[in-house]
């Protein structure tokens, strides 16, 4: 097949969209199973997308998993639209719209001021629907269950920010940061500095350090390669 999963690949995959990661890895170990007929694969990923998030997902296999953290700690780059004006609990669409604020007082030149102020090393407080653990606990269950939770700020970098569209209250946006920067958190922020709110409406990751989403597979297509490699070296 032109793959050994089980001495270590890395495999570039596009995450669709309402999957999690885990539904990535664990649709991929089921057709490595029933499909191929192959031992149980160790399968890892250097990055954990939102669901409602697409894009770029670097997975390890068998002996490359030991490279995940090495994956972790680059680079990356984002696109997406904020929408200005509202809010929601998840600072997302995973959560409906909980309140609205005016956006008519908003200029180009408020925006380019926002963005700034949130370019660089900066202090950010996690979303608290997130895999951040307080007391041994992914905030996002205690979320979930109506708990009252307080994140502590937390150093973050955001090396580039671009406002790419601006068609209010939509702006897209490409931001490239460093490792725990939340993109839902920026969104909160940005409303907040315009003296509004905003959410995010849609994001994709494009880039981990050097890998791109234009070389991802689709997870269907990297199906059909394997199971055209296997009709050809059915002992794999």
């Amino acid at each position: 097949m032109g793959f050994d999963f089980e001495t270590g690949e890395i495999i570039l995959v596009n995450k669709p969209y309402r999957w999690t990661s885990f539904d990535v890895i664990g649709a991929l170990q089921s057709f490595f199973k029933k499909e191929l007929g192959m031992p149980k694969i160790k399968i890892g990923h250097a990055g954990t997308l939102d669901p409602l998030a697409t894009g770029l997902m670097i997975l390890c296999t068998g002996r490359a998993t030991k490279r995940i953290e090495e994956f972790m700690g680059l680079e990356k780059e984002y696109t997406g639209t904020f929408v200005l004006g509202a809010s929601t609990a998840s600072f997302d669409l995973e959560k409906p719209v909980d309140q609205v604020f005016p956006t008519e007082h908003i200029t180009e030149g408020m925006i380019g001021d926002a963005v700034s102020s949130l370019t660089g090393d900066i202090m950010q407080v996690p979303p608290v629907f997130s895999a951040i653990k307080i007391d041994g606990k992914r905030a996002y269950k205690s979320a979930r269950q109506g708990k009252d939770l307080e994140l502590q700020p937390r150093s973050v970098s955001i090396r580039e920010f671009e406002i790419t569209r601006l068609a209010l209250p939509e702006v897209d946006f490409r931001i490239v940061c460093r490792k725990g920067t939340y993109i839902r958190a920026i969104a909160r922020d940005f409303g907040q500095a315009l003296g509004s709110g905003a959410y995010l409406s849609a994001l994709c990751r494009t880039r981990i350090g050097n890998h791109r989403l234009a070389d991802a597979y689709e997870i269907e297509q990297f199906k059909e390669l394997l199971r055209a490699g296997h009709q050809e070296n059915p002992r794999n």
